[in-house]
């Protein structure tokens, strides 16, 4: 009767910490998800602002016409992205737009009076404020990612994640344009 007892209480110890261990790793992976839920928030946020922006541009430098089509088209593409797209599809399309859009500063700059005029700078200083956000979000991203990655592969919640089917997820990664320091020439 004593060693069923003993039995019984280890059993329940065993599932209790077993629930734990999986209620932790529902909690790191919900924190993921919902981290990734606000880069897609400032994604979305450039994606409505990127119309006024290049209109205004427009207005100044018709014959840019490629540049603006660029970043037209980049947004695009990330307007159609399938709504099962990944983490990386998604990344990997912002880093697209990103680029289209310092071109599109790039180009603002060879045009005084576009850069003097009230909208322009008014949508560039939010539009710089949405990237600043989007950088952000990627890290808060990447760290609730790494968290749970830890968890996932250490001992004894490994055991836990590999029968519940809990596996490693891959960081968000700068592409390796980004990762080259600009030359800047006088």
């Amino acid at each position: 009767m004593l060693t069923a007892l003993i039995i019984l209480g280890v059993l329940v110890v065993i599932a209790f910490v077993w629930i734990s261990i999986y209620n932790s790793l529902i909690k790191l992976r919900t924190w993921a998800e919902g981290s990734f839920s606000q880069i897609d928030v400032q994604l979305q946020r450039r994606n409505d602002l990127i119309p006024n922006i290049v209109e205004t541009v427009k207005g100044y430098a018709s014959h840019e016409r490629e540049t603006l089509e660029a970043v037209t088209a980049a947004r695009q593409q990330i307007m159609n992205l399938p709504a099962d797209a990944t983490p990386e599809q998604i990344n990997a399309m912002s880093n697209q737009l990103s680029g289209a859009l310092s071109r599109l500063l790039a180009v603002a700059e060879a045009y005084p009076d576009l850069k003097a005029n009230t909208n322009f700078q008014e949508l560039q200083r939010t539009l710089e404020d949405t990237e600043n956000k989007i950088a952000t979000a990627r890290q808060l991203y990447n760290s609730s990612i790494q968290q749970y990655n830890q968890r996932v592969q250490t001992i004894p919640t490994n055991i836990v994640a590999g029968v519940h089917g809990f596996t490693v997820k891959p960081y968000l990664e700068t592409p390796e344009t980004a990762r080259q320091a600009p030359q800047v020439q006088f």
